[in-house]
Order: structure tokens, then C-alpha cells, then sequence
């Protein structure tokens, strides 16, 4: 069987394959990155943060993306029971940028993706990792081309940012049960046919729409630079049990259902199939060894609900490039203490929000009519990716922050 060497070996070419990738490739570290997929491809979370955009110039791709016509992003607003209210992301406690794009996933991974081959990153599409052996200090796998022919190559370092395939956690019994509760999401893309004049809206934020009824089911509508929107629902896989089976059906009347989309989306046409994605919450037993790291998705997931997936997957690129550089220049390097447990501050941040979505904390905060400035700039922060600054209270001390601030709001 045919063998190569490479020095890093980079399984999946999404958001995070790109950028590791590139910014290995910079610090001239040999990188081959193979991807299942042929781009463009179908992906879910189209809503990015600011927080990212300080890891796309980085890697050297902020011209591209910004060159790509994707929608304009500064913020996010909610509406609840007829309240809405929007937080404002270059109004925000930690410095950076404060403005992204909301993007349909295929056209942006392969922006990234053909900006990182043009910066001389080898990517091979439609080659798939069959076999991962450790032999000695290298690891050596086994990858089926295009046609289906195997072959091997053999690296110094292995990245895993295969995303939701989760590529290392299934072939090396990484995977835990995550510690939130299932939810399943169903989702189109939609012609929205929005018009403003009828209903407050703003098209350059995310709009997250609570249920009426049900406080832990919520709406995203995202919309995009040509007129289409990607529309969706998160519940507990129970909640639809009582709507159409036909997905398509089931989005339309739970649109009915909250006033503010049902004015929305009033005129809007529903040409695609739907999609569902259940049981996404994800985690393991390690995220990084000296033979391999995981990135993004494929390491620990949470929930889509504040779209922190790709800034997740980025800040780890970016955390694994810096590690996997000093490890092959001859530094010994503590995975668990240089990369899982930096990365896992952010990620511990967003859970600490998610979790206080689900419970009420965080929309209490949220849908507050008269809240302090100072703190909603802080809020606004994490909201837009920043949940690494440890100079804000607000992640610093997440939990009792958040849970203090919820009981000041309710009691006035």
C-alpha cells in the first residue's frame, strides 16, 4: 500500500480544518488535510460571532470572506410574548470586533477552504480516514481516495475537525454523554418575503423568537444577502410529537404560533426540504493527547442557540496551531493544561448561558426592560464570542453572576 509523510494531518476541511490549517501552514508546517465532503456542502450553523473574525484574519482570510457579498452582521435580538429587544455587539465590554456575517455554510467553508489552498494548504476532497494507529511518537492512518483505494499516510500530529461526524471520538471511544438534556432542531431555508414596515425587525441581527407557550422551545431566523432566510426550531424531541410528521408542515404551523414570526413570515415560500438534527449535544473523555487534539464539534458541542459553534471551532484552531507548532519544534507541550483546559473556558462560559436559556435566568436578563448598561455591555460580550476574556466578571464568575443578576431582575 502506497505510504506518505506529512507533519500534520488535518481529517475534515470546515471552519475549523481550514483555519488550523492555514495558520500551520504559515509557522511552515506541513499540513495535508483530507475532507469526506466534496464543497460546497450543506451545513448547519450559518450565524457566525465577532469573536471569529479575529481568528479568520488571523489565518489570513479576512479579504476573501469579506470579499464574499455574505450578510452583514451586528447583533442579536429576541422577542418574547411581544417584547423585543436587541443587543447591539459593538456595544460590548471586551475590545474587538463587533460585527460578522451571517452566511450559508457551504459557500463560507469553501471561501475558507479555498482560501487556505491558496495560501498552499494541500486539501484532498472525497478522502476519507479509515484507520488510526499510533506507532511509537507518529501516528499512522489509513485513507480511502476519491475512487475508493486506500492508501496510508504518516504524521507527527493529528487534527480532528470533522465536526458532527466526529471522526477520532467514535474510532477511539473518546465519546461521553453530554450534561444537557436532548433537544432535536427541525430547519429550512426559506424565500422570506420579509416586510420590515409591518413588524420591528432588523435584518443585519439573528432574531431568536421564544415560544409562547413552551419557554424552552425557541425560533432562529437567520437571514442571508439574496433574500433567503434559514429558519428553525429547537425543542426536547417530545414537543413535536404533537405536529405533523412532514417537517415543512410542522415549521409552518409553528410559525402560526408565535405573533411575531406569524407577521414575519407571513408572505414567505417554503421551496426546500426540511432537515432535523437530534441529540447534537456532544462530549468526551479527552479532547487532546500528544498524539492527537479535536477541534470544534468534533471535541465538545453544546446547542445552536447563541451560534457559538464555528467561534468554538476557531478559537480551538487557533489554540491547537500555537501547541502542535512548539511540539514539533521540540517543546514539550501539556495538552490538558495548554489547550483543553483555555479552550474549555469559553466552552464552559457558553454552557453556563445555555443552560440559563433553558432555565429562564438568562431570558429573565434578556427581556428586562430597564437593565444597567454597564452589564448589558458585559452580556453583550459573551453574546458576541468573547467568552475567553476573564476580565469580564460575567465569564470570570458565569455562574454566580449570571444567577445574581437573574434574582436582582426578578424582584424588581
Amino acid at each position: 500500500m502506497h505510504k506518505e509523510n506529512t507533519q500534520v494531518l488535518v481529517v475534515g476541511a470546515g471552519p475549523s480544518g481550514s483555519t488550523v490549517s492555514a495558520l500551520l501552514h504559515a509557522q511552515n508546517i506541513q499540513v495535508i488535510a483530507i475532507e469526506k465532503a466534496q464543497f460546497p456542502r450543506f451545513s448547519i450553523g450559518e450565524s457566525l460571532l465577532p469573536a471569529c473574525m479575529e481568528v479568520v484574519e488571523q489565518a489570513g482570510m479576512l479579504e476573501a470572506v469579506k470579499n464574499a457579498d455574505f450578510q452583514y452582521k451586528d447583533g442579536a435580538a429576541f422577542r418574547r410574548n411581544g417584547v423585543y429587544t436587541q443587543f447591539d455587539f459593538t456595544d460590548k465590554f471586551t475590545s474587538g470586533p463587533g460585527t460578522t456575517y451571517q452566511v450559508q455554510r457551504g459557500n463560507f467553508d469553501k471561501v475558507l477552504a479555498d482560501s487556505a489552498a491558496d495560501q498552499g494548504v494541500e486539501i484532498r476532497y472525497q478522502h476519507e480516514l479509515l484507520e488510526l494507529e499510533f506507532v511509537g511518537e507518529r501516528s499512522l492512518l489509513t485513507v480511502n481516495d476519491q475512487h475508493g483505494n486506500p492508501y496510508q499516510i504518516e504524521a507527527d500530529y493529528v487534527l480532528d475537525a470533522s465536526g458532527f461526524g466526529r471522526v477520532l471520538p467514535r474510532m477511539l471511544d473518546l465519546e461521553e454523554p453530554s450534561c444537557l438534556p436532548p433537544r432535536k432542531a427541525i430547519f429550512t431555508h426559506i424565500v422570506d418575503n420579509i416586510d420590515e414596515s409591518k413588524i420591528e425587525y432588523d435584518r443585519n441581527k439573528i432574531l431568536i423568537s421564544v415560544h409562547p407557550d413552551n419557554h424552552d422551545v425557541w425560533y432562529w431566523l437567520i437571514p442571508f444577502s439574496n433574500g433567503v432566510c434559514s429558519f428553525g426550531v429547537v425543542g426536547e424531541p417530545s414537543f413535536f410529537e404533537n405536529y405533523p410528521q412532514d417537517k415543512i408542515a410542522a415549521l409552518k404551523q409553528l410559525a402560526s404560533e408565535e405573533p411575531g414570526l406569524a407577521t414575519l413570515l407571513a408572505d414567505s415560500e417554503y421551496p426546500n426540504q426540511a432537515g432535523e438534527l437530534g441529540g447534537y449535544s456532544a462530549n468526551v473523555k479527552q479532547l487532546a493527547t500528544k498524539h492527537y487534539a479535536l477541534l470544534g464539534n468534533a471535541g465538545e458541542f453544546l446547542d445552536p442557540v447563541f451560534s457559538s459553534g464555528v467561534t468554538i471551532a476557531m478559537k480551538s484552531a487557533q489554540y491547537a496551531a500555537d501547541c502542535v507548532v512548539r511540539q514539533l519544534n521540540g517543546e514539550q507541550v501539556d495538552w490538558q493544561q495548554e489547550y483543553a483546559q483555555p479552550l474549555m473556558v469559553g466552552v464552559n462560559t457558553f454552557r453556563t448561558y445555555v443552560e440559563g436559556w433553558y432555565n429562564g435566568m438568562l431570558q429573565d436578563v434578556i427581556f428586562y426592560q430597564n437593565p444597567n448598561l454597564r452589564i448589558k455591555q458585559m452580556i453583550s460580550s459573551i453574546l458576541a464570542g468573547y467568552a475567553w476574556d476573564t476580565e469580564n466578571p460575567y465569564v470570570k464568575n458565569s455562574l454566580q453572576r449570571l444567577t445574581t443578576l437573574a434574582e436582582v431582575v426578578r424582584e424588581s
